[in-house]
């Protein structure tokens, strides 16, 4: 058998060989074009054919390779979270969760020890339209982190705002459709929305976030971040806390009027990619502390709410919130479909001193999540780059389409993908701590919670605005409700008002001024106003061009 320096060829751990980045031709040197064969590629500009004006024949090999490899250059766009941005950069632990030692709460080793920096990756995104759709849009946004911890892979898949509009998973197909753009005409329709929002009153609290202007963040670099549910910390001894986790932008949080935000799109509809990547370039690197909240893992009867329940806030005058890290982002992705197309999140992935709670929500996310990327960018997906842990790898999967690395032990015999084995085979590690292992009984039921409160935590909202946010929050949504039926707009009146008020008569108020007024848009990005004049406008102002 040769020696291994003297292999020539990819061996099965998808390690190159001697020839890497070697030349062999007397016409080639480094930065000589060549196919994905490696043969150097003397024409690039005709195909070949039979005389210069063809036919074209069949045996093209460059061409077809070329031809065919851009056929098939992407990879099924994401459901939801298409249009992202990211950037990779490091968290750093402080050591502590506030003035205590963090081990109280949690053996999770990437928060034990003042400044140490674990690599991380993060995307932004909106949530609702395609890749390429304008990042002015009014629609959560999306903050996923993934933090390469010597332990494996933790992502924390979260948005900007600290809710949701649902509490049970079997509701988000239902959801999602209801904000895509309607599958006849292709064009987002606010009738749809309230239509099954009217149907849905946990969406309350959501529905006042997304229509005020924390709906529309001015940019990435000054928006929040939060896990969106309660997860849990686990110590030494298995004992569990109840965790949510916030990130907050060191340069303070912007966000945009509708106004505003059509003004800007005009313009450039990249503007938050373009402000990420600038300021990176720049050496102005973004940066967010990091802040828990922490309760006791129990189900807190003397809250009016269940604090499971991802629709409803923990204020921090009752749970204050507690620094452990921050965030920095100051490496720029070196290709957008490598790493921030192809990174792949799960709310599952968590790493040991981490743990679930039993947020139905959240555990509905975790099969998805996980699901939609080994259909999206295939069963291997963890063993591209961006995914792959930066630590030892060994398991017993083998196969699947695009495997070009093997996750074998240093020492296992190749012979061996299984588990148990007495003759070579991987082996269990060691625990780290004591498992956690809570008591669960009940009758196995379809049932919503008990302590639903739709309305509560939206109207104090509401009443927490400054004046401009709710009148920015009024008018959006009456611009939204006004092509409505009138029973969608009596329910979501309803609604608004079990919240406060005032907050429902200014609703109703607005719709009757609109109806007064007798202009009424037809379908658009909700929020935006005379959808329809642009429509006609579009007409109307085009300047005519002959024929050629």
């Amino acid at each position: 058998m040769k020696d291994e320096q003297e292999y020539f060829g990819t061996n099965v751990e998808g390690s190159e060989d001697s020839f890497t980045n070697k030349t062999t031709g007397k016409n080639e040197n480094p930065d000589t074009l060549t196919n994905r064969q490696g043969h150097p590629v003397t024409d690039n500009q005709n195909v070949r054919t039979v005389g210069n004006r063809g036919p074209t024949t069949l045996e093209n090999y460059d061409f077809l390779e070329k031809i065919s490899h851009f056929d098939r250059e992407r990879i099924p766009e994401r459901v939801v979270h298409a249009r992202g941005a990211g950037a990779h950069g490091y968290f750093e632990a402080y050591g502590t969760v506030g003035d205590e030692p963090i081990s109280k709460y949690t053996r999770a080793k990437l928060f034990q020890e003042k400044g140490k920096q674990t690599p991380v990756f993060v995307r932004f995104s909106t949530v609702v339209h395609g890749g390429h759709s304008p990042e002015t849009l009014r629609d959560p946004r999306g903050f996923a982190i993934k933090f390469y911890t010597e332990d494996g892979n933790w992502d924390l898949v979260g948005n900007n705002l600290k809710i949701f509009f649902i509490r049970d998973p079997l509701k988000f197909p239902d959801m999602v459709h209801s904000f895509k753009p309607d599958p006849v005409t292709n064009i987002q329709d606010g009738e749809r929305m309230f239509d099954f929002l009217c149907q849905t009153p946990e969406s309350a609290h959501m529905v006042t976030f997304l229509f005020s202007p924390w709906g529309i963040p001015a940019n990435y670099r000054q928006m929040q971040g939060s896990g969106v549910h309660a997860y849990k910390w686990v110590n030494e001894e298995g004992k569990a806390h109840l965790v949510k986790y916030h990130f907050e932008p060191v340069l303070g949080i912007k966000n945009l009027t509708q106004k505003e935000a059509d003004e800007i799109q005009g313009k450039n509809f990249n503007h938050a990619t373009q402000d990420l990547y600038e300021a990176i370039e720049q050496g102005n690197y973004p940066e967010w502390e990091m802040y828990v909240q922490i309760i006791s893992d129990d189900d807190h009867p003397e809250l009016d709410y269940d604090p499971l329940d991802p629709t409803k806030l923990w204020y921090k005058d009752q749970f204050p919130w507690k620094k452990v890290g921050r965030l920095v982002l100051n490496k720029n992705p070196e290709n957008y479909h490598a790493e921030v197309e192809q990174v792949a999140f799960g709310t599952g992935v968590l790493v040991d001193g981490l743990d679930f709670s039993d947020d139905k929500l959240l555990q509905g996310r975790t099969f998805s999540y996980s699901d939609t990327q080994r259909y999206r960018v295939g069963t291997n997906y963890l063993q591209l780059p961006i995914n792959a842990p930066k630590k030892h790898v060994a398991t017993n999967q083998r196969g699947g389409q695009m495997e070009y690395r093997v996750d074998r032990g240093e020492n296992q015999n190749p012979h061996v993908n299984y588990e148990p084995s007495l003759i070579g085979g991987l082996k269990e590690a060691q625990k780290a701590g004591k498992d956690h292992t809570p008591y669960v009984e009940g009758e196995v039921k379809r049932e919503r919670i008990d302590r639903t409160n739709n309305f509560g935590q939206a109207g104090e909202t509401y009443r927490r605005f400054n004046e401009w946010e709710r009148s920015e929050l009024i008018t959006n949504l009456v611009n939204t409700l006004k092509p409505c039926r009138k029973e969608i707009q009596d329910k979501m009146i309803d609604i608004f008002t079990q919240c406060d008020p005032d907050y429902g008569q200014r609703v109703a108020e607005g719709l009757k001024g609109a109806d007064a007024s007798g202009t009424s848009d037809t379908g658009g990005p909700i929020g935006s106003t005379e959808t329809e004049n642009a429509v006609k406008q579009a007409e109307e102002m085009g300047h005519p061009s002959d024929p050629y």
